[in-house]
């Protein structure tokens, strides 16, 4: 369950491969590679069960060639774990001596030399932890997904709420929905089994379903960057051409994504096509997807600065009213609204260090970072004055109608049972009605 959780973390905050390539996919790479020096080792020395000595083995965590009684071998710790676990440390020894009944313990231990060793990756504690922590998003990104897409059908349902702004929200909406739809298919497809055969996954399938999910999760850090730069533009641009203004913004919010991951892609493709493209060996083809999305956070958080600068000159400007205390709740207010919608909560680790807080990164960015679309969903539609207002307005209109409806059935049974419908005889009585007035006019005139 770490594999799972930890590669949807790689891919959702954008880390590079340090922590991407997670220990199982480490440890069955190592493994066969350990095997196959073994069976050239036995090959060399005319290896058999009958000679005195210890034969090669894995141990989970490093390979030990065969050795003769009395010999001491000295073996490394796994590089690509121990730069995981000890990123500021050189590489360490660890050394077993053969013995007559066989290996010896490891000297020094695993966790004194290396920082680790073969139960941790398998500890309960860790594995319940995972599960939570995949639980947690499950349910998050399960509830965004329906919010979004019910404030989707509302938001296209009513035209009065078309315009320039809510086309923006509802081009956010689809691209959170489309975030969660990502993550629930790459861990449906690649992650289904619990055993680590995808480390060594290689078709064109799951490949296509890692581009997806990556353009899906850099289009909704796009269209945070946009809903910040559209309210910025709102605030200091007096007047200027929403419609066209919208044209770019459609075309940064999904056709910069696609250039960058088609990019990422090509090189993956020609440079590093190893396993199902979910872990990313190449740090610098990595930053190809990453240093856009890190670079629209920072623009995003000034922008934000901006904004709130702006806020607080208009709440303090004498045509506002009102007293200190109410000018700082309107502020106060302003800013948590601004904050899931503009997607601040991502500078907090952004610029971070991977290894640092790896813990509580988790629970952040993946566990109630899967809550901001439900978040965005209910502040920008369900309590929008617009929406409520639209609702209660259409809510009205059909109580009207259904009023007219049965009051007309209960005063003309016959006109009802013949199966004219409600709107036919409203507008049939409408008709009648307009008929006899026009009809009255002359009478009315000549007896003038």
């Amino acid at each position: 369950m770490a594999r799972i959780v930890q590669a949807s973390l790689a891919a959702l905050l954008l880390l590079p491969m340090a922590t991407a390539m997670h220990s199982s996919c480490i440890l069955k790479k190592e493994q066969a590679m350990c095997l196959e020096k073994i069976q050239k080792a036995n090959e060399l020395m005319g290896w058999n069960d009958s000679f005195p000595g210890c034969p090669g083995m894995w141990d989970n965590i490093t390979c030990w060639k065969p050795a003769h009684v009395g010999e001491m071998v000295f073996v490394s710790c796994p590089a690509e774990l121990f730069r995981i676990f000890n990123p500021d440390q050189d590489t360490r020894v660890v050394s077993r001596n053969c013995t007559e009944d066989g290996w010896s313990e490891p000297f020094p231990h695993y966790f004194d030399a290396c920082g680790f060793d073969e139960y941790e990756s398998e500890a309960g504690d860790q594995d319940y932890y995972y599960l939570s922590v995949k639980a947690l998003y499950t349910v998050g990104y399960s509830t965004s997904l329906v919010t979004l897409t019910t404030a989707m059908v509302i938001l296209c349902r009513f035209r009065k709420l078309h315009c320039t702004r809510n086309f923006i929200h509802m081009n956010l909406f689809v691209s959170f929905m489309l975030r969660a739809i990502s993550v629930f298919i790459k861990d449906w497809i690649l992650y289904a089994e619990q055993d680590s055969n995808h480390c060594f996954i290689s078709t064109v399938e799951c490949k296509a379903v890692m581009v997806f999910f990556h353009y899906c999760v850099v289009s909704n850090y796009f269209w945070l960057f946009i809903e910040g730069l559209y309210l910025f533009t709102l605030l200091v641009e007096t007047f200027f051409p929403e419609r066209r203004y919208f044209y770019w913004y459609t075309i940064i919010g999904w056709g910069t994504p696609t250039v960058c991951v088609s990019v990422w892609a090509v090189l993956r493709l020609y440079f590093d096509d190893t396993g199902c493209w979910d872990m990313n060996d190449n740090t610098a083809l990595w930053w190809v997807i990453k240093g856009p999305v890190v670079g629209s956070i920072m623009v995003n958080f000034v922008l934000f600065i901006g904004i709130i600068v702006i806020l607080v000159q208009k709440l303090q400007s004498p045509d506002m009213g009102g007293n200190e205390s109410s000018i700082y709740l309107r502020l106060a207010r302003s800013t948590l609204l601004l904050i899931p919608l503009f997607g601040i909560h991502y500078t907090v680790f952004a610029f971070s260090p991977e290894n640092v807080s790896k813990r509580e990164r988790l629970v952040f960015e993946l566990g109630l970072g899967s809550f901001q679309g439900f978040v965005v969903a209910v502040l920008y539609c369900f309590l929008n004055g617009e929406v409520q207002a639209e609702i209660k307005r259409k809510w009205r209109s059909w109580k009207v109608n259904r009023y007219f409806t049965m009051d007309f059935k209960h005063r003309h049974p016959s006109l009802a049972s013949s199966g004219v419908n409600g709107g036919t005889q409203l507008s049939i009585l409408s008709k009648s009605s307009s008929q006899i007035r026009m009809s009255g006019l002359p009478a009315d005139n000549l007896a003038t």
